[in-house]
C-alpha cells in the first residue's frame, strides 16, 4: 500500500509521535497550521469519512477521546481548540487516510 499515514502507522516513515495505543496513532503535523497541530489517526485503513462502515463506530469515539486527552496533555484544554476532519479535494483533504486535526495554542479563525 502506498499510504502515507499507514507507511508512519508501520514505522516506515518517521514522524513525531505523541500518542499510540492498538487502535490509534498521533504525531505532529509538518505543516502545522497552529502552534499545536496534531494529527490522530486509526491504524485501520480508512480511505475518507465517506468510507466509515457502522463497526467503525467505536474508533471514531476513540478519535475523538484522544483529541480530547492530547488537548489537555498539551495545554489547550481550557483556552481552546479545534477538531476538524477534512473528506475528498473541495474539503482539502489532501492525505486519504482518515485523520483528525487536533488545533490549538493560539485564537483560531471563526467558522461561522
Amino acid at each position: 500500500m502506498d499510504c502515507l499515514f499507514c507507511k508512519i502507522a508501520m514505522n516506515e516513515i518517521p514522524a513525531d509521535i505523541l500518542y499510540e495505543d492498538d487502535n490509534l496513532l498521533a504525531f505532529r503535523d509538518i505543516h502545522p497550521q497552529a502552534p499545536v497541530h496534531i494529527l490522530i489517526i486509526p491504524k485501520k485503513h480508512i480511505s475518507r469519512l465517506n468510507d466509515l462502515e457502522a463497526e467503525d463506530a467505536h474508533l471514531m469515539g476513540l478519535l475523538t477521546l484522544a483529541a480530547k486527552n492530547l488537548a489537555i496533555k498539551n495545554g489547550i484544554d481550557q483556552s481552546g481548540y479545534r477538531i476538524l476532519m477534512n473528506c475528498n479535494d473541495h474539503a482539502g483533504q489532501t492525505v486519504f487516510h482518515l485523520h483528525m486535526h487536533l488545533l490549538g495554542g493560539k485564537p483560531l479563525p471563526h467558522l461561522g
